[in-house]
This record gives structure tokens, C-alpha cells and sequence, in this order.
């Protein structure tokens, strides 16, 4: 099992980066936060050629059931989507939510995994489309 799921992106950054946003708007997720790492390691001095920007998103609702079922799942939380630029082309991609939880060793919250990832892969194929 890869442990992620990532598309190549027809479009440029900033585009990618509004569908992606627009995708999960449509099926409840919110971007809670958008890190620009670029900015952020260049800001410190350090050189970094890649455009990547890390878009931290939720469910509120999906959120409250995984946690009222264990609270070790916070760790995984919230989601993250990378978008990125690498040999000039935009990728889109999330670590499997069924790989992180897998670590928790249950059952009930592998369900979970399985519905918030699939939604979310959903969401990113819309993209691209």
C-alpha cells in the first residue's frame, strides 16, 4: 500500500490551488491554513527552488467522530494537502488518511480513514479533470 495518493495538476499554481480549495469547500472540508514553504525558508536565508504550499484542511464533522473514538487520532489532524512544483509541473497530493490511522490498529476508525480519504482523493481528481 503507497502511504499516498498524488495527481499531476494540468494547471498553474495559484489555480491548483483555487480548484483544490473550491473541490473540498464542495464536499464540507475547509482550508483551515495555507503554508507557503517556499516563502517561509527563503525568508530564513535558505535557497528552495520549488513552489509548495501545504493546505491544512478539516471536517468538522468527520473530525468530532474520529475523536470521540480516540483522541491518539489528533495526531493526524487536520488533513494535509501538498501542492507543489517539481520537474515544472504541479503536483497535488495527501499522505493516505488509511495509512496514518492504520497505526492505531482500529477498526471502527480504519472506516473512518476510508471514507474522509476517499472523499478527499475525490476532491483532488476533481482537479484535475
Amino acid at each position: 500500500m503507497q502511504f499516498h495518493y498524488t495527481v499531476i495538476s494540468p494547471y498553474a499554481m495559484e489555480e491548483t490551488l483555487q480548484k483544490t480549495e473550491a473541490a473540498l469547500q464542495e464536499d464540507g472540508f475547509g482550508v483551515l491554513w495555507r503554508f507557503d514553504v517556499a516563502e517561509k525558508l527563503q525568508s530564513k536565508g535558505l535557497p528552495f527552488s520549488h513552489e509548495l504550499q501545504i493546505l491544512e484542511v478539516c471536517n468538522p464533522e468527520e473530525a468530532h467522530r474520529v475523536l470521540a473514538h480516540n483522541m491518539m487520532a489528533s495526531y493526524f489532524l487536520p488533513c494535509k494537502i501538498a501542492v507543489y512544483t517539481e520537474r515544472e509541473q504541479v503536483h497535488i497530493g495527501m499522505v493516505k488518511p488509511t495509512a496514518l490511522i492504520s497505526m492505531l490498529d482500529t477498526d471502527e476508525l480504519k472506516q473512518f480513514a476510508e471514507d474522509v480519504e476517499r472523499r478527499i482523493a475525490l476532491a483532488i481528481d476533481k482537479v484535475v479533470q
